[in-house]
């Protein structure tokens, strides 16, 4: 039996099931150690797709509430544990690094797999980001998430898609790059909105070279941006502190004066 069509009005429902996941294990259904029971009775028990279910449980693994073992099954951690703990200790620039490599690739790999109705779904995001008329509105967190997931996805790669979902869990839930790239959402967000669109076209043309580099140019593009709000905030810093310097000089003088 096909699973479900996820749609647009879905979006993020995942975060929502795993909150319903985490409540089942806080009222002692699934007490740490024990076994959640397979995606297809979760599906049902929840009412969603199992689809849904896996991205709960990738998310919350991430999170270092479950520890999915292959053949074995989905186990129950603590679920008192703080996700940075389990989070590498990366930097924005390093996870946009990898985010490159790995989603270049993905693309390329999604323009000889992906289907119609997923390259009509990139297109209704790119409208989305369009039509939001926010200088925010291209690298708005769902949207952009739900772009590239879709790319991820269309590989037909399972691997492929948990590891993206796990680099966009890091760009999510680490607060110093969660501030970084919240910090360039406003820098250029017709540059960002044409980002997308090339990678779409790139991927309707079922093109992997040029999906390739459509991913590469948008992430060089972010990294470039990380870049100057970096040298934004250092130059700020060392005004503030060059002001604080004059102040402070400025007091100490006048009382030497009086």
């Amino acid at each position: 039996m096909a699973e479900p069509k996820q749609t647009m009005s879905d979006k993020r429902l995942y975060h929502t099931v795993a909150q319903q996941i985490i409540k089942l294990i806080k009222d002692g259904d699934f007490p740490p150690g024990s076994r959640l029971p397979g995606e297809r009775d979760l599906a049902e028990k929840l009412n969603v797709s199992r689809v849904t279910v896996r991205e709960a449980e990738i998310a919350l693994e991430a999170k270092g509430l479950l520890d999915i073992r292959t053949g074995s099954g989905v186990y129950v951690l603590n679920p008192d544990a703080g996700t940075s703990q389990y989070l590498p200790d990366v930097s924005a620039f390093e996870l946009t690094e990898a985010r490159s490599l790995i989603e270049s690739e993905a693309a390329a790999l999604a323009a000889t797999t992906i289907t119609d109705e997923e390259l009509d779904r990139l297109d209704s995001i790119v409208r989305d980001m369009e039509a939001e008329q926010s200088p925010h509105g291209a690298l708005e967190h769902d949207s952009d998430h739900d772009f590239h997931m879709t790319i991820a996805k269309a590989t037909k790669n399972q691997a492929m898609v948990d590891m993206i979902e796990r680099l966009w869990l890091i760009r999510a839930e680490i607060p110093r790059i969660k501030l970084s790239y919240d910090s360039i959402c406003g820098l250029d967000p017709a540059g960002r909105l044409e980002e997308h669109r090339e990678i779409a076209v790139a991927l309707r043309a079922r093109d992997p070279s040029r999906a390739r580099q459509a991913m590469r140019k948008h992430f060089i593009c972010i990294i470039e941006a990380l870049l100057k709000a970096t040298e934004k905030r250092e130059m700020e810093e060392l005004k503030r502190k060059a002001n604080e310097s004059r102040e402070r000089y400025l007091l100490n003088n006048e009382r030497l004066s009086s």
